[in-house]
């Protein structure tokens, strides 16, 4: 893992905040920038942390629809969010809670909820100044016991549901220090047809946001390019802020790369100087560097893993995506990730998986697709084919094997079929009282004991460890003892819950009911996925050896 500075920063200083928001469109990776800088700034000894603000009025993100907002991500306390916040975990390698994520639905409860106690000893209850007020205690309780604190705001300036947010801000920069506050402003910088970069979509938006009382000190521009020294000083001009404090984000081969660039445009020490801090900073010499050493070692080959999955969207397995890219990292090798369709696995079967050097089936909710990763989870076992199943994928293992193995037709899980003959995944017993449909949920960071002399145990190098849970349905307890002599084993267990499994003899057969990939970072990868590409590899070199054996021979 990259190793941390000590910090020698003067707390009497105060927190310092670094508020980005977004213009011209969505998705321009204001977030990465956020992180990226962020992660420099941990480099040069400062305790830095992240606040993600999400103007939906959902109070969470845990019944979103992954098409809509990619994958629901899961913190240590539970807490289910935006995948931004994945993003901050792994570029900061910091934990975060649920009070790093304010979403207008949280913020209007809390309101609300007080108005309704009484609280506000009958005044009028409204945006401004209760709901803002509301805003910058989060703000500033996420931010309590660090350096230097990122928020940003979620959507692009302008949505009428960001506007509460954007008038706290412009009131927290009014009751802080000066050189506390830094707003940092993130713009699309388009091409014309004859090669021109645009510089009009950023001028109107930074005009939108002065119209809302809010000054950009910094402005990053997005192209594909670097922005010309001739684009950046009209932007400068326009916007009213100096040359100097425009920067590049061009596009990049990878998001892991971002930092490399925003060091080389110099922002870090840009921000460094406005808030002073650039005295406090450790020395170029003596800050961490492993970050360029691991994002930029060169690759030795490259393998294809098939992920079994229900969404054309990659967005929906980020943290999928990017646990085999940190396992890349630590193995030298590139990962291309192909989406198999579920749904169409159950048509095709192996037909989908030929040519995949592993498996993975994920985690989800609801029926469809999980006959297709049934299927896979078939094939990946009787041909060898290294496999990862993930909380779903883990629970459909367990149902393929009492299926085709133990002989126990029709099994299933409840949960998509209450009327399986054999409900070899359901609800405990524990949970049959429970009627708040939330309540049966397993959420959050939760201990695992494993057995010695298995897989799982090989992996994590422990008789135990802690990983991230988002399921509701376990292994029914009633079928324990139908896999009791079987070679499918429950390595991993917490009380009467089976928590992991391995299938002995097989070159790799690992199921997870938890969430591994919520916790991987680049220089500490997730121990499951390194296993995965390690039997891989090592497949993939037997192969090539029987190959080249036969070539000999004849």
């Amino acid at each position: 893992m990259p190793t941390e500075p000590d910090t020698h920063y003067d707390p009497s200083l105060g927190n310092k905040f670094i508020f980005v928001t977004g213009g011209v469109m969505s998705g321009l990776g204001k977030g990465i920038t956020a992180a990226s800088t962020g992660r420099l700034l941990k480099n040069a000894g400062f305790d830095v942390t992240a606040v993600k603000i999400d103007p939906y009025l959902n109070v969470d993100a845990g019944t979103m629809n992954p098409y809509q907002h990619g994958e629901v991500y899961v913190l240590k306390d539970g807490g289910e969010v935006d995948l931004d916040l994945g993003n901050y975990e792994r570029f900061l390698d910091e934990d975060m809670t649920s009070d790093h994520n304010i979403t207008t639905g949280k913020t209007y409860q809390h309101v609300i909820e007080k108005e309704r106690a009484g609280d506000y000893l009958g005044k009028t209850v409204q945006i401004i100044p209760h709901v803002t007020d509301d805003i910058k205690r989060r703000v500033r309780e996420a931010a309590a016991g660090t350096d230097v604190c990122i928020v940003e705001v979620g959507g692009t300036v302008g949505d009428i549901e960001g506007m509460p947010y954007l008038e706290a801000l412009r009131q927290f920069a009014h009751e802080e220090p000066e050189e506390n506050v830094l707003f940092v402003h993130v713009t699309l910088v388009p091409y014309s047809k004859n090669g021109e970069q645009k510089t009009k979509p950023t001028q109107h938006s930074v005009k939108e946001v002065r119209s809302i009382g809010l000054q950009p000190d910094v402005i990053v521009g997005r192209c594909d390019d670097p922005l010309e020294r001739t684009t950046k000083e009209k932007i400068a001009l326009f916007c009213d802020i100096p040359t100097e404090a425009v920067f590049s984000n061009p596009d990049v081969e990878d998001v892991y790369h971002v930092p490399l660039v925003v060091e080389d445009e110099g922002l870090d020490q840009y921000v460094l100087e406005h808030f002073g801090l650039d005295g406090e900073a450790l020395p170029e010499g003596e800050r961490a560097n492993d970050w360029r050493r691991i994002v930029t070692t060169e690759k030795e080959g490259e393998v294809e893993v098939a992920l079994v999955g229900k969404y054309d969207l990659e967005d929906a397995y980020m943290s999928i995506h990017e646990s085999l890219k940190h396992a890349g990292f630590e193995l030298g090798v590139d990962v291309n990730v192909h989406w198999v369709d579920a749904d169409e696995m159950a048509d095709y079967h192996a037909e989908r998986l030929r040519g995949s050097d592993g498996v993975i089936v994920p985690g989800g909710f609801g029926m469809r697709g999980t006959e297709g990763k049934l299927e896979a989870v078939r094939y990946a076992r009787e041909n060898g084919i290294p496999f990862l199943g993930l909380c779903l994928g883990f629970q459909m293992a367990v149902v393929e094997y009492a299926r085709n193995v133990l002989g126990l037709e029709g099994a299933h899980s409840a949960e998509m079929d209450p009327e399986t003959p054999h409900p070899v995944i359901d609800i405990l017993p524990e949970q049959y009282e429970v009627e708040d449909m939330g309540g049966t949920m397993r959420l959050g960071a939760h201990e695992t004991e494993i057995e010695p002399d298995t897989l799982a145990h090989e992996l994590y190098g422990d008789t135990s460890c802690t990983e991230r849970h988002r399921h509701r349905y376990e292994v029914n307890p009633e079928y324990f003892d139908a896999f009791a002599d079987e070679p499918l084993v429950f390595s991993g267990t917490a009380g009467n819950r089976m928590e992991v499994l391995e299938l002995e003899g097989h070159p790799y057969f690992l199921g997870t009911q938890f969430h591994p990939e919520y916790k991987s970072r680049p220089g500490r990868p997730s121990p499951p996925f390194v296993g995965l590409l390690e039997a891989i590899i090592d497949r993939t070199d037997a192969d090539a050896g029987d190959r080249a054996e036969t070539e000999v021979t004849h």
